[in-house]
């Protein structure tokens, strides 16, 4: 029969073993917990993009010249500057999700990247003078952000879309 030492090593041996155990099941489950986390953010993104109030506001803006000033944008009526508030404050959301690292950049990208871009050079003149009107420099603070980290990304890449990138893609 093991001594009263003996006994005593095992079960410190097993009581590490079962906190090591623990600690890596822990950490595993935190993994999964945030691969999980992303696809709700994932399939959350793709809910905001197919509602009809979203394409409207979308369609009404693509229609501005680049480099809109904001009498230009309120000249077309208030349901034009309502379209520029529901894109703006959408692009806060995902920008800020993509730098909290909740929704991963490469999504983002290849979800709206170009879209992104294109609303921020119709919307940026309008966002100034917001932001001087209301003494609120933060105003779409987000969306300027993730409209330049966009625009940075697609200078630094060959610009292709998915048609032609992903050309040679079959289904496993």
């Amino acid at each position: 029969m093991p001594d009263l030492a003996t006994l005593a090593n095992v079960a410190e041996i097993a009581g590490s073993l079962t906190i090591v155990g623990g600690a890596a099941f822990g950490l595993a489950q935190l993994r999964e917990f945030r691969v999980q986390r992303r696809q709700a953010v994932a399939v959350e993104l793709m809910r905001a993009f197919h509602g009809p109030e979203l394409a409207n506001a979308l369609n009404l803006i693509r229609e501005l010249p680049d480099g809109a000033s904001a009498e230009l944008l309120r000249s077309r009526g208030r349901e034009v500057e309502r379209a520029a508030v529901m894109i703006s404050t959408t692009y806060e959301t995902i920008a800020y999700l993509v730098f909290r690292e909740m929704a991963a950049f490469s999504m983002v990208r290849d979800l709206t990247g170009g879209l992104a871009i294109v609303m921020w050079r119709k919307l940026e003149g309008w966002t100034q003078a917001v932001r001087r009107e209301q003494a609120q420099p933060s105003w779409a603070e987000w969306f300027e952000w993730l409209a330049l980290q966009l625009a940075r990304d697609s200078e630094h890449k060959e610009a292709h879309p998915a048609y032609e990138r992903y050309a040679d893609w079959r289904p496993r």
